[in-house]
């Protein structure tokens, strides 16, 4: 009692605080001795923090492997996490680059293709993330359906895309920052916008929910309001300020250059589209993925057809391809203002830019927030995996993977590359990089589906216990894995056959392919040389579908009867209290009728008499 006393004032005077419980025994003070830094000896007193435990405690918060994430986000942050959460530079910067490279036709097709192929994506991991909802998604669906050197390969691809994906955003947002001050250089920007959203993903997953909740509707209302004022300015609806009609798809200007120019466009798609498949990762953490994963995975559709064709298109009418102010980064290294911000200025709404690039500003915020989650979540599930270093698998009270987030940002720091080689050649080497490991990411999505299906059914299990069925299979895995290959090799013809040649585009394109297959033999030889394990793909039956599942065999029925009986109940309730407020009302309203009635009453007789 008395060394527990000594301890409670040594931590007191250390900025501590204690309640009654602590200091007569009845409270547990061993975690606030760890988040002290400080420790305990063997007789019990308390010891000085060692230099080892204050800078763990500096850097890590106190995490370790004993911590699990935390399931803090409810089905609306995952719903408007699905519809516009990673809507940011892809769409708001380099869908001027498609349109400036092949024209609206082209760029409007290209984002039409890559639309199904990313629909067909989400479906198929939404089916596999609403049964087992893991935050290492894919990855780990790689290696439980497929065999453990895919879910490694897919795993550490997956990293390094959205890792490379900070610096792009960060020199995004540096060239919208440069609208306002062009003498500010692109890493002091980058260091602005670090900080905040380093400090949301330290607090907690419910911040960065929430914080994404609000940020993706301040995009979806900018992308609404965007489309509506493009297509009135376009068809003459703004007095003074006549617009081009359809004149930007006539004389053959809706395609331009070949087909080495179309399939380059591509890349800036599949820079567009990242992160659709964050709704699966982010399963993990959220409430009854049961419910809410299917949920958002629906609204897909809707996501691929408002904020990229309808975008696309808009983006096309209002500004010719050869316009000198859509985003050219391939050719040159000045970054021009986004294609958003140049049509509402045609449209009269001058005064409105610097709104709408405080907007696309957030958007880039937002983008960034994204990336550091996806990064860190990734690299949390490959170390707990077993699949790297074990201490990027520690994660604090909190449920925040601190060393992985760390990670992340000195990854981030690549940003300052512009300062030599300038924001735009920057900007495009990462997008070329982080596009390729997209689509071999979405590739390898198709055949894991595959894999899931085929071990569900050679292990006897009923379709209606999925949490979600994916429509249509197998056509929409079939369809993944057609338009990958398609799609590849077109980026690569057009890397190779590209006028004037560089090789520095042939290097971006097949660097993500290197990268992917080395990882691939390399895990592979791994497990047969030093594992010896000579079994590559894991058999059917012994594929892995109950660790993590939502509920057991022949309980999904069960579980959704239950929900429906509770959804009716809360139903009837809501029923009932709204019931006996209007009752309230209702008697309030007649009371004050009463008192109206005898105070007329009064005042007549009071005439009368």
């Amino acid at each position: 009692m008395a060394d527990r006393q000594i301890a409670v004032q040594t931590l007191t005077q250390s900025g501590a605080v204690f309640s009654k419980e602590d200091i007569t025994g009845d409270g547990d003070i061993e975690d606030k001795i760890e988040e002290s830094g400080s420790e305990v000896s063997a007789a019990g007193s308390l010891e000085s923090p060692s230099p080892f435990a204050a800078w763990k405690r500096f850097f890590t918060g106190n995490a370790d492997g004993t911590h699990t994430t935390q399931r803090g986000m409810g089905p609306r942050h995952l719903m408007m996490i699905a519809i516009g959460g990673t809507i940011g530079t892809g769409i708001f910067l380099s869908a001027g680059s498609a349109v400036a490279t092949a024209g609206p036709g082209s760029a409007l097709i290209s984002y039409f293709i890559v639309g199904i192929f990313c629909y067909g994506v989400v479906i198929s991991l939404g089916e596999m993330a609403s049964y087992i909802p893991v935050s290492g998604s894919f990855a780990v669906f790689g290696s439980r359906f497929v065999s453990p050197a895919l879910g490694f390969t897919l795993g550490w691809n997956y990293w390094l895309q959205w890792s490379l994906s900070i610096p792009s955003e960060l020199t995004a947002a540096a060239v919208i920052l440069q609208y306002w001050d062009a003498r500010i250089q692109a890493w002091q920007w980058a260091l602005v916008i670090i900080a905040p959203v380093f400090i949301m993903q330290l607090i907690h997953v419910r911040v960065y929910g929430e914080s994404e909740y609000w940020f993706a509707m301040i995009k979806v209302l900018l992308i609404v309001l965007f489309i509506i004022v493009g297509l009135i300015y376009d068809w003459g609806g703004v007095r003074h300020h006549p617009g081009p009609g359809l004149s930007n798809f006539h004389n053959g200007q809706a395609f331009i250059g070949g087909f080495s120019d179309f399939a380059q466009t591509f890349a800036y798609a599949f820079y567009s589209y990242g992160g659709v498949e964050l709704v699966s990762l982010a399963a993990g953490e959220s409430t009854k993925p049961h419910k809410s994963v299917p949920r958002a995975v629906r609204a897909t559709f809707f996501r691929i057809l408002l904020f990229y064709i309808l975008t696309m298109l808009t983006i096309g009418v209002c500004i010719n391809w050869n316009d000198p102010s859509l985003l050219s980064a391939a050719y040159d290294s000045d970054v021009a203002a986004s294609p958003v911000t140049v049509v509402f200025q045609r449209a009269g709404f001058g005064a409105a830019v610097n709104l709408v690039n405080a907007v696309l500003l957030t958007a880039v915020l937002s983008a960034t927030n994204s990336c550091f989650y996806a990064s860190s979540r990734m690299l949390l599930s490959l170390a707990r995996s077993g699949q790297a270093p074990p201490i990027f698998g520690w994660v604090n009270r909190r449920g925040v993977p601190v060393p992985a987030l760390i990670t992340a940002l000195a990854v981030s720091f690549l940003t300052f590359l512009t300062t030599i080689w300038g924001e735009g050649v920057v900007f495009t080497w990462l997008l070329n990089l982080t596009g390729i490991s997209a689509l071999l990411t979405w590739g390898s999505v198709g055949i894991i589906s595959l894999r899931f299906r085929w071990a569900w059914k050679a292990q006897g299990r009923a379709l209606e216990d999925l949490a979600y069925c994916q429509p249509l299979f197998p056509l929409l895995p079939i369809v993944t894995i057609t338009l990958a290959v398609l799609m590849f090799a077109a980026q690569g013809y057009s890397a190779v056959v590209d006028q004037p040649f560089d090789w520095r585009n042939v290097v971006a394109t097949y660097i993500g392919v290197a990268v992917y297959v080395l990882l691939y033999i390399g895990h592979s030889v791994y497990e047969i040389v030093l594992l010896k394990n000579s079994v590559h793909l894991i058999p059917l039956q012994e594929v892995d579908l109950d660790t993590d599942a939502v509920w057991k065999p022949g309980e999904g029925r069960l579980v959704r009867e239950q929900d429906k009986r509770d959804a009716e109940m809360q139903k009837d309730a809501s029923g009932i209290w709204m019931w006996m407020q209007q009752t309230v009302i209702r008697c309030e309203l007649y009371g004050m009728l009463v008192a109206e009635y005898d105070s007329d009453a009064k005042m007549i007789r009071s005439v009368f008499a």
